[in-house]
């Protein structure tokens, strides 16, 4: 691999050549991409004024990997350039070059969570108001769109969520999450009285003595299944002429994304979806953050 422009010795990249070759015993192929890895990023550092690997804090080896993120990589290289980097710093590391390596605590994508699409205010509108509201299936599935966007339930949920989980006067619904945890959600007022019309007008007779108390049934009076709930807003989206893939997980995404971008408190929107880990709610403020960067290159003058 020949450079096209020499670093400053500090970056020791020969060294490290050296050591991917004779000691760690890596291929050619390897070698020339680690290498052309850590120019990537040492001509990243330069850029910010850092002039030696161990000024690079674990704050500018994020910020170097959302940069690679805006520049469309895909994961499987975004992750090999951070075992580069690793590699890179525990070589430092051990030939007394840097004393703390900063990237310990980097997330590599193995564990970056895929989000669905999220959709926008105007896509929800025509999502929400797609089923026909003169038909009894149709007032069901307004009633399920609704308060699936309304309280970011899970699929399953929506499809095991009884008429006696939904407390209209406290404007709250209890879902039942993974290990059957129990947690209560506010709901909206558009959806609970979407929601209140169909258990009153339309339910009493889908159900044929085969509902098992649960809210959502099918045409056949049995309780709604996953396969058909999926099926309602996959129908629900093509009448809205939405673009976008749409899935009931959608919903979810996008209940939690519109509620970070409104302002919420991250911790609220953890506990009404139910996740046991803050750090799997975080996975959010990557859309928000992605947003407010394509907002600052769409209006920025400088961008």
């Amino acid at each position: 691999m020949t450079d096209a422009v020499p670093l400053p010795p500090e970056f020791a990249l020969e060294p490290f050549r050296d050591y991917l070759t004779l000691e760690a015993g890596h291929s050619r192929h390897t070698v020339d991409n680690y290498l052309r890895d850590i120019r990537r990023f040492a001509t990243h550092a330069l850029a910010a004024g850092i002039r030696t690997p161990a000024e690079v804090s674990g704050a500018r080896v994020r910020d170097f990997v959302y940069a690679l993120k805006d520049l469309g990589l895909t994961p499987a290289t975004i992750r090999r350039q951070i075992s580069a980097l690793r590699t890179y710093y525990r070589f430092l590391a051990g030939e007394g070059r840097v004393v703390q390596d900063p990237t310990t605590r980097i997330e590599t994508p193995k564990r970056w969570r895929t989000l669905p699409t999220v959709l926008t205010g105007a896509e929800v509108d025509r999502l929400l108001s797609a089923p026909d509201a003169d038909t009894p299936l149709g007032v069901r599935d307004r009633a399920l769109l609704e308060f699936g966007y309304a309280t970011g339930a899970r699929v399953s949920e929506l499809v095991g969520l009884k008429l006696q989980d939904v407390l209209f006067e406290d404007g709250l619904t209890r879902l039942f999450g993974k290990g059957s945890k129990e947690r209560l959600v506010p709901v909206g007022r558009r959806a609970l009285g979407q929601v209140a019309l169909y258990a009153r007008e339309i339910r009493p007779a889908l159900d044929r003595g085969k509902g098992r108390g649960l809210l959502f049934l099918n045409a056949r009076g049995t309780p709604l299944s996953r396969v058909g709930a999926w099926g309602i807003i996959k129908n629900a989206a093509r009448k809205g002429k939405l673009t976008k893939r749409v899935t009931p997980h959608t919903l979810r995404h996008t209940f939690a994304t519109h509620l970070l971008e409104g302002g919420a408190d991250l911790r609220a929107v953890q506990e009404m979806l139910g996740h046991a880990d803050l750090a799997t709610t975080q996975i959010y403020t990557h859309v928000d953050r992605d947003y407010l960067r394509t907002v600052h290159r769409q209006y920025h003058p400088r961008s």
